[in-house]
């Protein structure tokens, strides 16, 4: 066995999917595990590289809404194989703690006195715009970014984001997880007040080979989003810096 004598549970951001966005402490990382727990949104390519790692591998993710495990039952996983001595990485999609669970595992994990560590990964909020060529911040666009998640938990009932506040705010909004609520979180942010001419730019499997762009503005991205039929997983960027994709998109061509 490679894990020490008493195990440790590692939360490894995996980046946005290319594995060469993935930090060096995540490969040395995924290389040393005993067992690996991973997402669905590490990307292909990832998945493909972890396949030739000398790890049992446990797939974990979720695929049109249905999960392979629960939350309680991944948690119980992670203590369970580190309560073994093994070195236990628990791999996901972006960094861990950017509505990525990882707070929830870590809590649970301390609370069963489980020894936990952090890998950060190079979000998809960052990234993923990026690539397309969107900067979330510009001197001259954009002073501020906020970060929403376009899901909200099961059984919330009410939304807990201000969306009046969102709208009113300016700068740049990116919100993850979005595509299935869409048409309701454009509503919100027009309600509040929002420009129906703010650029809006949708950008489908981001920093893949399979990267799309669809973009329009807070009036018509709905439509033009169904026309084109958008799925998940796809992050959506609001704000002027939209504009620049045009310019700065040719960089990564």
């Amino acid at each position: 066995m490679k894990g020490p004598s008493r195990g440790k549970v590692y939360l490894v951001g995996a980046g946005p999917g290319d594995p060469e966005l993935m930090t060096r402490k995540a490969e040395r990382i995924l290389r040393e595990a005993d067992v690996i727990l991973y997402d669905n949104l590490v990307g292909d390519r990832i998945k493909r590289e972890l396949e030739g790692m000398d790890a049992e591998l446990i797939y974990v993710g979720k695929r049109g809404g249905h999960h392979t495990l629960s939350q309680d039952e991944i948690n119980r996983l992670l203590v369970e194989y580190a309560r073994q001595g093994r070195k236990v990485v628990r791999l996901k999609g972006g960094d861990p703690y950017l509505f990525g669970r990882g707070g929830e595992e870590a809590q649970a994990l301390i609370n069963e006195g489980i020894d936990v560590e952090v890998v950060p990964g190079i979000t998809s909020a960052l990234a993923v715009p990026a690539l397309a060529g969107i900067p979330v911040t510009h001197r001259d666009l954009a002073s501020c970014v906020t970060f929403v998640t376009g899901h909200e938990a099961e059984g919330k009932g009410e939304s807990s984001i201000n969306w009046k506040a969102l709208s009113e705010l300016g700068g740049t909004i990116v919100i993850l997880m979005g595509v299935k609520n869409l048409k309701t979180n454009v509503e919100r942010l027009l309600d509040g007040g929002m420009d129906p001419e703010t650029p809006v730019a949708i950008i489908e499997n981001g920093a893949t080979p399979d990267q799309r762009i669809v973009s329009g503005n807070l009036g018509n991205i709905v439509e033009i989003a169904r026309r084109n039929d958008v799925k998940p997983p796809a992050i959506i960027v609001i704000g002027n810096v939209v504009r620049l994709g045009e310019i700065l998109g040719k960089i990564s061509e």
